[in-house]
């Protein structure tokens, strides 16, 4: 009878990983939904099953059982806020400690990591604080302060829940690591350091090999890295990424898929000469230091990076700093087709295909149907290319819009759904098609990823939550 019940429970668990939205963009990352019935047509007054207003936060809803989890930011205070799924009732707010205000890029927030849960904690992040696990009922289980941190985007990587530990990818201009702590108790299991990564804040995903036990796939700058969640240890990698990371990677059967973007100058036919390290110090550090003052470094190009590669902040250069601003500036905007697995660096062996154009610095891919979507965060470009070549299918701009795209895409019951800042939520059929079924229209920011859960969708603007659903 113990048995019987042991295998049911697990059977009910594989089930619920499966259909609930319990972590940013769903089931592994994949911005995919298996629900049927989702609406094509919806509006601030159209399909709409509940609204209710909510302080604001760019963290995207997550989903499990009858309840909706969110982080906020009311009247300065970091809030954690249950919403009851049938009804959007807000079942109860917590606020978190606060203490810094650190600083931000202008299109982040406070409140940007989403929550994870398995069910039963509910881990939430932030910049300005740390960690914190609740019950979801509201009951603080544990919180361990984090930081202060040094990056130049400010904190956005989202937490995840993997068996018994609540992980957490750190990267900073400096002592970047990625982190496990138990999710019952908040003891640090482990904590690996990330020696590359400089600049991002992705979220990983998970994968196992066939027979083997999982690993996180976790982008940072120069680098895709896999880890064992069990003890940290860092597996295998592959070089060849952008010096900036911030979306999440997408998986097909064996292979990944991961876009980065750094800046205008790593497109195809747009890169700057760097000298070497030893030119720019042998030639320009006149006062022998072993450093560069703003004075001394040598190229207007590098004096317009200055700030943002002195990753220490000491408004000086270290030789470490310019191998970091050759490296960045060396480095290919791209998204790479990688095959996962092995051991040690896998460059030589494992990148299938790189696609260089258009490429997305904060939209997650998404494959649809064998269609793999690049949403380009300016002008409503969309890329969609073969994901088993790399050939491209189609592309184009989505009808109607010049505005800015920061919410990843996601589909479901043959739908694909694209929401742009301004808050148009455009929806495309499948396959490599770029004319709407429709454009919704809801007249209020959108920074935070849909969820798509029982033929329905989740979706927040900056100042409501939405269930939307066919009627």
């Amino acid at each position: 009878m113990l048995l019987s019940s042991l295998l049911l429970a697990l059977v009910f668990s594989a089930a619920e990983s499966d259909t609930d939205w319990s972590r940013f963009r769903g089931p592994n990352g994949s911005g995919i939904s298996e629900t049927k019935g989702l609406p094509v047509e919806f509006g601030s007054d159209k399909n709409v099953v509940w609204k209710v207003d909510l302080p604001q936060g760019y963290s995207s809803p997550i989903i499990h059982g009858d309840r909706i989890f969110l982080t906020a930011l009311r009247d300065q205070a970091l809030v954690t806020i249950a919403v009851d799924r049938t009804n959007g009732k807000v079942l109860w707010e917590r606020a978190a400690p606060r203490a810094r205000t650190e600083k931000l890029d202008k299109r982040n927030r406070p409140a940007a990591a989403s929550a994870a849960t398995d069910g039963e904690h509910v881990s939430v992040f932030f910049g300005d604080y740390g960690l914190i696990t609740y019950d979801v009922n509201g009951k603080e289980l544990w919180k361990q302060p984090l930081g202060p941190f040094n990056n130049v985007y400010g904190m956005g990587a989202s937490p995840l829940i993997v068996g018994d530990k609540v992980i957490l990818v750190c990267d900073q201009s400096t002592d970047s690591y990625i982190a496990a702590w138990d999710k019952k108790t908040g003891k640090l299991r482990w904590k690996t350091p990330r020696t590359e990564a400089k600049s991002g804040h992705s979220t990983p995903i998970l994968w196992a090999p066939k027979g083997g036990s999982q690993q996180l796939i976790v982008p940072g700058s120069f680098l895709l890295s896999a880890y064992s969640p069990e003890d940290g240890k860092r597996l295998w990698w592959v070089g060849g990424l952008s010096f900036e990371m911030k979306s999440t990677p997408v998986i097909k059967g064996d292979v990944v898929y991961i876009n980065g973007f750094g800046s205008p100058e790593n497109n195809p036919g747009s890169k700057v000469a760097v000298i070497t390290t030893e030119e720019a110090f042998s030639k320009h550090d006149a006062d022998k230091d072993g450093r560069l003052s703003p004075a001394e470094t040598p190229t207007p190009h590098a004096k317009g990076y200055f700030s943002f590669m002195d990753l220490n902040g000491d408004k000086m250069w270290s030789r470490d700093e310019w191998d970091y601003y050759k490296a960045a500036m060396e480095s290919d905007n791209g998204i790479l087709a990688i095959q996962m697995g092995g051991s040690g660096d896998m460059t030589a062996k494992s990148v299938k295909w790189k696609y260089h154009r258009g490429i997305p610095q904060l939209p997650s891919p998404l494959i649809y149907e064998n269609v793999l979507y690049l949403v380009n965060d300016g002008g409503g470009r969309v890329i969609m290319l073969d994901p088993d070549k790399g050939d491209v299918l189609l592309q184009g701009r989505l009808p109607g819009t010049a505005d800015t795209f920061y919410a990843s895409p996601v589909a479901g019951d043959g739908k694909v759904y694209i929401a742009s800042e301004k808050g148009q939520v455009f929806v495309l059929p499948p396959g490599p098609k770029l004319e709407p079924l429709a454009v919704n229209d809801l007249a209020d920011g959108i920074y935070a990823t849909p969820a798509l859960m029982d033929g329905r969708i989740y979706l927040r603007t900056l100042n409501t939550l939405y269930c939307f659903g066919a009627r």
